[in-house]
């Protein structure tokens, strides 16, 4: 199997090249990613259990999905792709807001990411990949709010930063 390669970015998302994923996470370098946030018809938003086996941020929970464009494929169609592969099924998304973030891991990795936010709807079966995807579960807004409070290590990086600005911007 051929390695990923992501999208080196600059700061206003202009395209610079391609990496090796893990070199790339390896030398910290701002790099194309997406977030996929997925409501049901109640307003709950859909989360994912990391599974344990992923690379980094195994067992936390986070939005419906999240990667990399692959070099060549247009954001959208790389984030209804994604869905399709970690979640089995795919809906029609909208893009909400773009932002960076860095976060460093334990692990010698540091995610670098100019990563776009798309949002969705989709209230049919659920049949998640194991290797991606540990538990699902659909919750308010309100209760996430509260859980990140009291919880706050059970959650990825990019989902405490994430959600705030889904919350604000997202009108369902």
């Amino acid at each position: 199997m051929p390695k990923e390669e992501v999208i080196l970015v600059d700061e206003v998302d202009t395209p610079l090249g391609t990496m090796e994923k893990i070199e790339a996470h390896r030398k910290a370098l701002l790099h194309r990613a997406f977030s996929v946030f997925i409501f049901d018809r109640e307003g709950r938003m859909l989360l994912q259990r990391r599974a344990d086996g992923k690379y980094h941020s195994p067992g936390l929970w986070t939005n419906a999905c999240c990667s990399h464009p692959r070099p060549g494929e247009d954001t959208e169609a790389a984030a209804i792709r994604r869905l399709r592969e970690e979640l089995g099924f795919t809906t029609p998304l909208i893009s909400l807001f773009s932002f960076t973030y860095r976060s460093e891991y334990d692990n010698g990795l540091t995610e670098f990411e100019f990563d776009h936010v798309f949002v969705g709807r989709y209230d049919a079966a659920i049949h998640p990949d194991p290797a991606e995807v540990s538990d699902h579960c659909y919750r308010s807004m309100d209760e996430i709010r509260a859980e990140l409070q009291s919880n706050p290590g059970r959650f990825t990086t990019w989902f405490h930063l994430a959600f705030p600005m889904v919350r604000e911007r997202y009108q369902g």
